[in-house]
C-alpha cells in the first residue's frame, strides 16, 4: 500500500490518521508542493486530476481524501469503523459531507486569507467573515457534542477524523478561535490519540505567508 502527498497537507492527514488508526502498513510517499510531481505522466495515470492525496492498494489507485476514508473503513476497518447498517454509516458520512461542503470551505477562507497570505496582502474583512463561518459550524459541532462523545456515537469514526483535522489548524494559525465547551473537550480527546499527535499536530510553518502550494 501507497499513500502519495505531502504531510503538510491537512487532506493527506486525514488518510494518514485513519491509516495509523487502522494499524495498517503502508508506504508515504512526499508528493506535491516544494516535492513537486504532480504533473508527472506516471501520477498523472494514478490521478488524472493531479491532486493528492492518492491511494495506491494492490495497484488499484482512489483518489480524493473523502473516498479514500471511506474506501480503507470499508476494506480494512472493523464493524466500529465501517457498520452493515447503512443508517449507522450515515450518521458518519453526513459528517464527511458537511465537513467538506460547508466547514472546509470556511475554513480555507481563513488559512488562505491570513496564514497562507503575506501581512500586507491580507484582506481581513474576507478572513473575518469566513471566520464567522468557523464559529458557526463550531456551535453546530458543539450541539451534537452535547448528545455524544464522538461526533457520530460514542466512539471514534471518519466524522471526528475529517472535522479534527480541520480544528488543529483552525486554531493554531494565529486567529483567536474560541472553542464552545463540549468541542474543547472532544478536542482534549483527539489530541491524545498516536495517529492525531503524528500526523495532524505536525508543523506547517513552511506553508506561512506562501501563496504558490
Amino acid at each position: 500500500m501507497k499513500l502519495y502527498g505531502r504531510t503538510t497537507s491537512f487532506n493527506v492527514q486525514k488518510v494518514l490518521w485513519l491509516l495509523t488508526e487502522l494499524n495498517l502498513d503502508f508506504q508515504h510517499i512526499e508528493l506535491g508542493g516544494r516535492f513537486g510531481g504532480l504533473d508527472n505522466c506516471e501520477f498523472k495515470q494514478l490521478n488524472p486530476m493531479g491532486k493528492v492525496p492518492v491511494l495506491v492498494d494492490n495497484g488499484r489507485a482512489v483518489w480524493e481524501s473523502h473516498t479514500i476514508l471511506r474506501y480503507l473503513a470499508a476494506q480494512y476497518g472493523s464493524p466500529t469503523w465501517y457498520s452493515a447498517c447503512a443508517f449507522e454509516r450515515s450518521l458518519y458520512e453526513r459528517w464527511l459531507d458537511w465537513s467538506q461542503t460547508i466547514f472546509q470551505p470556511a475554513f480555507m477562507g481563513t488559512f488562505w486569507g491570513y496564514y497562507r497570505m503575506p501581512p500586507n496582502k491580507r484582506d481581513m474583512v474576507i478572513v473575518n467573515r469566513h471566520l464567522d463561518s468557523c464559529i458557526n459550524c463550531l456551535a453546530t459541532i458543539n450541539k451534537q457534542l452535547q448528545q455524544t462523545s464522538y461526533l457520530a456515537g460514542n466512539t471514534l469514526s471518519l466524522a471526528d477524523i475529517v472535522v479534527g483535522a480541520v480544528i488543529y489548524r483552525l486554531t493554531s494559525q494565529g486567529l483567536e478561535v474560541p472553542l464552545p465547551e463540549h468541542v474543547s473537550n472532544w478536542y482534549q480527546k483527539l489530541k491524545s490519540r498516536p495517529g492525531y499527535i503524528t500526523w495532524v499536530m505536525s508543523d506547517f510553518t513552511e506553508l506561512k505567508a506562501r501563496e504558490d502550494f
